[in-house]
C-alpha cells in the first residue's frame, strides 16, 4: 500500500454561502471536481445537520474513490470547511489528482485562511511493514 493523504482547515471562507448549507450542491461541487481531476467516483453520503440554536448547522459527507475518498465537513457558524483527501497509488501515481483536487475544492471555498498537510502513507512491502509495527 502507498499513497498520499491531504488535508486542509478553511478559515473564513467567501465563497458561495450555500456552499456551506446546501449538502446537494456540496454534493454537486464535490462530483463535478472529482470527476474534472480524473478520479472515479464509486458512492457518496452527504448529511446536514438539524440547527443548532435556531441557527443552521453544518454538512458532512464523503465521495467514495476507486482511489480511496474525499471527506469534506462545513461550519458556516465561522465559515470553516474541511477538507481530507486520501489516494492510493496502486495502479499508478495519483498524487497529482490529489493535489489538483484539493486546490480546486480550496479555491471554490476561497478562504482567507488556510493550513494544508500532507502525509505519505505506506510505502512499506509486508516484511517491512511487519518488521516496522515490532
Amino acid at each position: 500500500m502507498q499513497g498520499l493523504h491531504l488535508t486542509a482547515d478553511l478559515y473564513g471562507c467567501a465563497g458561495e454561502a450555500v456552499l456551506l448549507l446546501d449538502a446537494a450542491r456540496i454534493a454537486a461541487l464535490c462530483h463535478q471536481e472529482v470527476l474534472a481531476c480524473g478520479l472515479t467516483p464509486v458512492g457518496e453520503r452527504w448529511v446536514t445537520f438539524p440547527s443548532y440554536q435556531g441557527r443552521p448547522s453544518g454538512v458532512t459527507g464523503t465521495v467514495l474513490l476507486a482511489e480511496s475518498h474525499l471527506a469534506l465537513h462545513t461550519w458556516p457558524e465561522s465559515a470553516s470547511v474541511t477538507l481530507d483527501v486520501y489516494v492510493c497509488n496502486f495502479s499508478g501515481d495519483n498524487s497529482a489528482k490529489a493535489r489538483t483536487l484539493l486546490a480546486r475544492l480550496i479555491a471554490a471555498y476561497a478562504p482567507a485562511r488556510q493550513l494544508c498537510q500532507e502525509l505519505r502513507r505506506g510505502g512499506l512491502d509486508g516484511a517491512a511493514a511487519a518488521q516496522a509495527l515490532t
